[in-house]
Order: C-alpha cells, then structure tokens, then sequence
C-alpha cells in the first residue's frame, strides 16, 4: 500500500474538459478512442460497452483509459454502426450539449464526462501505463456527486470556480484508483507495472523523452541516459512497461501533436516538425493510423481556441 502513496503523491491530475450530452440518434461507435483518460456517468437511458456489450447501470461510470480503443454503444443496441472517426467529424448528428446545471441528469438519454490527464512525475501516463482495460465503477455515490459538481461549476462564475473544478478532478482521480485497489482488479498488471515507478533510471529515461520530444530520441540516445548499453535498453525497457521505447516514444509525441492541434494555431506542418516528425506525410499518415481520423479533421472538432 506504501507504493500506491507514493504514486498517489507524484501524481499529477489536470482537468482538460467535461459536458453534459443528450444521445439524439443512437449510436454503435465500434472503436472508441481517446487520447486522455475518461470518465463517463450514465444520468437515464441505455448504454453499452466492450466486445459484449455489457450494460451500464444508471448511476454506474464507465472509465476508459487514455489510449484504450473500446466499442461503446449510445442508445439502443440496435443501433447504427459507426467509427470513431464519423462519431468525431459528425457529434452534432448524435448529441446536443446541454449547458442548464437545473436539468443536468434529469435527461433521458443522457451522460456527463470528464477527460483528464494523469502523470507520474509529471512524464508518466498512469493509467495507460498499468494497461488496464475500461472497466465499469458501480455503487459510487461519492465520486458521481464530485463529476456532477464539476460539471455544475463549470457552467458557473462562481468565485473559486477554476479552484474547484481542479480539485474535484484531483479527487476523481484518486478515487478511481482506490477503486481498482479496494475492488482487487487487475491484479496481475498492477503488480507487473507499478513495479517500474521504482526504478530511476526509467524515470529519467521518461523524463528525457518528455523534454526531447522532437530531439534525438534513439535507442542509443536513450542508453546513454540510462547508463545501459544499447544493445540492452530496448530489452530493459520492455521489460519494465511491456511495450518498446520506440512505440512508447510515438505514443508521447501524437498525445503531444493532440495537444498542440486542441490548444494552438501551429500548422500541422510545423506540429509535426515540434513533436519529430520531419516528414509532414509521414506524420499525417501515422496520425490517423493512430487516431483514425486526420489531424485536420481532429482540429476542426476538438479545438479550445477560437481558428
């Protein structure tokens, strides 16, 4: 239990967005996919997930881990079969946002989300990291009150609003991690891969990947940092994670290119340039293999700033 303190305590938990959506016409996404991590809360209505399309409970959450593709049913599970990447060009076919904080879980078809960012040392995607899959948190009053809450604040302009909203995610984040714990799922990756938090030369290779991220980013490079032979990292490094550097390394930079697409007025040309792509087809063409949709595409419906 002194491990999972210790993770808890050099976590870092920010907020990037939560809404309140109606289901206008449902639909069967068949592979659901975003970069951050997710936290749904079903308010009325019929809503499914994974391969066999388990219900989730009214009141119960659904929370999908950045990076974790799923097939995610809104409505009947008749509905039509979609991709993320029409679910992502098209939202306004099949939700309508709904700003009223009176009415906000009283609609039928209705859910909140919240998606947040979750790092270790301010380098390591947690919960993508332990590679768990979206799992469903049932019977949990306290942490669908904190999301309603949130959610509730962030249509207001309420003093301490920012303040709240940043310490309900906080919360959030950590309730789901005692969640997994008290609940004893996932057992086996958790104590597989909260394992490498320990070592500090994984940390620092991490560290350097975050602060290099269009440099240099080599396997020898990457030894150097280490203090390990080159011959030896890309073993090493799998061996603590489960997955090679080099995957990991293109995971960091399309979370980053997201980021700069959501946030930025960069081109894609220089996006790509700023995350070490210097090939600008290249970085578009391993952007919508990631992603499933286009860079430019993803802009047009996730950015936070005015184009």
């Amino acid at each position: 239990m002194e491990d999972y303190n210790k993770i808890i305590e050099s976590l870092g938990i920010k907020f990037i967005k939560s809404k309140n959506l109606r289901v206008l016409t449902p639909a069967y996404i068949t592979d659901f996919y975003d970069v951050e991590n997710r936290l749904l809360l079903i308010n009325k209505g019929d809503f499914y997930f994974g391969p066999d399309q388990s219900k989730i409970s009214e009141g119960d959450m659904l929370f999908i881990p950045g990076g974790k593709s799923t097939p995610i049913t809104y409505g009947d599970k008749g509905a039509k079969k979609i991709t993320n990447e029409e679910y992502v060009s098209n939202k306004e076919r099949y939700f309508a946002s709904n700003k009223d904080s009176k009415t906000i879980g009283s609609i039928e078809n209705s859910f909140t989300y919240i998606t947040f960012d979750a790092k270790v040392f301010d380098t390591v995607n947690f919960f993508s990291s332990l590679d768990i899959p979206p799992f469903t948190i049932t019977n949990n009053k306290m942490v669908a009150d904190l999301l309603m809450e949130l959610v509730k604040m962030q249509f207001g302009q309420e003093p301490g609003r920012e303040r709240v909203i940043k310490l309900n995610t906080e919360r959030i984040g950590i309730e789901i991690i005692r969640y997994v714990i008290k609940n004893n799922l996932f057992v086996e990756q958790l104590a597989t891969n909260v394992t490498y938090f320990k070592d500090p030369r994984l940390i620092d290779i991490f560290s350097y990947i975050r602060d290099n991220i269009n440099g240099d980013l080599s396997n020898q490079q990457l030894a150097n940092v280490a203090n390990v032979s080159e011959d030896y990292v890309g073993q090493y490094f799998k061996m603590l994670t489960g997955i090679n550097p080099q995957d990991y390394i293109e995971y960091q930079r399309m979370e980053a290119a997201v980021n700069l697409l959501r946030t930025s007025k960069f081109s894609i040309r220089e996006i790509g340039k700023m995350t070490g792509y210097k090939d600008t087809a290249y970085f578009c063409r391993r952007f919508k293999m990631m992603f499933g949709i286009p860079a430019g595409k993803m802009r047009r419906r996730e950015s936070t700033i005015s184009l």
